[in-house]
Order: C-alpha cells, then structure tokens, then sequence
C-alpha cells in the first residue's frame, strides 16, 4: 500500500506557504529594498563625480567649471542634467532641462556631456571612465550639473526615491530641502562646492 498526502495536509501546506510568502512581502518590501539600492547607486555617483572634478580643479589651468554662459550650458539659469534631449524634463535648479545634445554624448567626459567639464584633459586622465547617469534617468529621477566659473564652485542634485534616504535631500546644507512629495524643485539632494547655488 503506497502512502501519500491528504487533501487536508496539502492545503494546510499551501496555506502556510501562503502566510509566509505574504508575511515575507511586507516585512521585506522588495519595491523599497529596489528604491533604496538605486539611492545608494545615486549617493556613490555624484561622490565618484564630486572627487572627479575635485581632482580636476587641484590640477587644470585655467579652471573651467562650464563651457560658456549660453542659453543650455552649465553656467547658465537651468543648469545641466542627465537627460539631454529632454528640454520638458523636471526643473533642476531655476528652469527645464535644456537640450544640449544627443543620447550619444551624455556620457563623455570631453565637456560635451550633461557635465560640461573637460575631465579627459587632465594629466594622467580623467579620474572616471564616463559621466555617470540615473539608474532611472526620466523627468522624476535625474542628475544635474551646475557651476558658477567667476566663484569656481559647483553643485550636483539629484532626488532620492526610498524612504530610508529622503531625510538625506532635507539635510545636505542645500537652499533646496522643502520636500512634501520629495519630487519638487524644492527638494533636491546636493553635493559639491556650494550645495546651494542658485544663479
């Protein structure tokens, strides 16, 4: 005689399975566990790119933070972002996202990227292989350049999505930390030379 499961053992299993599985869901939040992986991707971004030009500014002669003061460069009201044929994208600092180029480019480290700064031309080459992008890059989610070449400071912001970091856009020393849906032009999470520049 061959022995097997019942119906009632199999669906007291299937239950429990089903307990677990949701009571895992809740506790784990896999949505918010992703947010806060893309954060931590963003953070060690904009510090690879803030010790990149940090590295560029103790060596380049003349120190060029932005390649002019034309309508869509980084000296300019609007500043740069990561999404560069976007000129509908969220404002970064004090206007849209202007369109400086193609897809192609927004990632060179030649001044022609979404960060304006020769990089490339540094002795013994630039700190970073490429410009780095938002893991989501849209008009909610992207990384902005701006620089004032008279001060020679510069700022990078971008938003952070997870619960566990947006405290972090409200105490970065930026002018920008009014935050209630984390996704407005008040709120921006800032690093560089002057956290709060606003042209």
């Amino acid at each position: 005689m061959k022995k097997g499961f019942t119906l009632v053992e199999l669906l007291i299993v299937i239950a429990i399975l089903a307990v677990l599985a949701t009571a895992t869901v809740v506790v784990l939040n896999p949505a918010e566990l992703l947010a806060q992986a893309r954060d931590s991707q963003r953070i060690s971004d904009l510090e690879g790119l803030r010790t990149a030009l940090g590295v560029y500014v103790s060596q380049a002669t003349p120190i060029t933070l932005c390649t002019g003061a034309g309508a869509g460069q980084g000296c300019a009201a609007t500043g740069r972002c990561s999404q560069p044929t976007n000129p509908t994208a969220v404002a970064v600092f004090t206007g849209v996202c202007p369109a400086f180029g193609v897809e192609a480019n927004v990632r060179k480290i030649d001044a022609t990227g979404w960060v304006d700064v020769n990089l490339g031309g540094l002795a013994g080459g630039s700190p970073i292989p490429n410009l780095p992008i938002d893991p989501v890059n849209d008009t909610n989610y992207l990384y902005g350049y701006k620089a004032d070449n008279t001060a020679k400071t510069y700022v990078l912001r971008t938003h952070l999505e997870s619960i566990k970091h947006r405290p972090l856009m409200t105490q970065d020393g930026d002018n920008r930390n009014t935050c209630d849906t984390y996704l407005e032009t008040t709120c921006w999470y800032s690093v560089g030379t002057d956290p709060g520049l606003d042209l």
